[in-house]
């Protein structure tokens, strides 16, 4: 993600903090409790470790991190499926956008949302993109997305119906 420019390095840089947070967990005294997003989820409702009506005590918490993580993984999908079914004239940036605005933009405040609008202007074009990603030609790289876009379905539905499930969706 990184070759694809600051908007993308920006984001991956995030995420590997936030996934730094999380094997920061599992590998701390309690890292029994982050083994499945299952058992961190149960363990941190039932010792009061998530902050579930205020940001407060818990600002880290494994399930408040997951929750941000979580987001971005639905952004990334719709994303990945334009890109994968548009035609070669499409605009990443336009695609890029309308997946934020569908997913991650509910949830940043409009100084943000208006940053990030204008970074994705920068992005490269469809094939440019599909040349960086380096997976083979374009037909390739389409059919890759084809078959990577069920297994990034089902684990946002999966970690979506537990959040649902403990009320964990809306956390602040």
């Amino acid at each position: 993600m990184n070759s694809l420019g600051n908007v993308f390095s920006f984001i991956s840089k995030d995420v590997v903090c936030k996934i730094q947070i999380l094997e920061n967990f599992l590998s701390g005294e309690n890292g029994s409790h982050y083994v499945t997003i299952q058992s961190m989820v149960k363990y941190e409702l039932e010792n009061d470790l998530v902050d579930l009506t205020k940001r407060c005590s818990h600002p880290e918490s494994g399930c408040r991190t997951l929750l941000r993580l979580h987001r971005a993984l639905r952004w990334l999908e719709l994303f990945l499926e334009r890109l994968r079914t548009s035609s070669e004239d499409s605009k990443t940036s336009v695609m890029c956008s309308d997946a934020y605005n569908e997913s991650l933009a509910h949830h940043h405040p409009w100084l943000i949302r208006k940053a990030v609008g204008v970074a994705f202007c920068a992005l490269p074009g469809r094939n440019t993109f599909f040349d960086v990603m380096n997976a083979g030609d374009h037909t390739q790289v389409v059919a890759l997305l084809g078959e990577s876009l069920p297994l990034i379905s089902e684990v946002y539905q999966i970690t979506e119906d537990l959040y649902a499930k403990n009320n964990l969706l809306e956390l602040p």
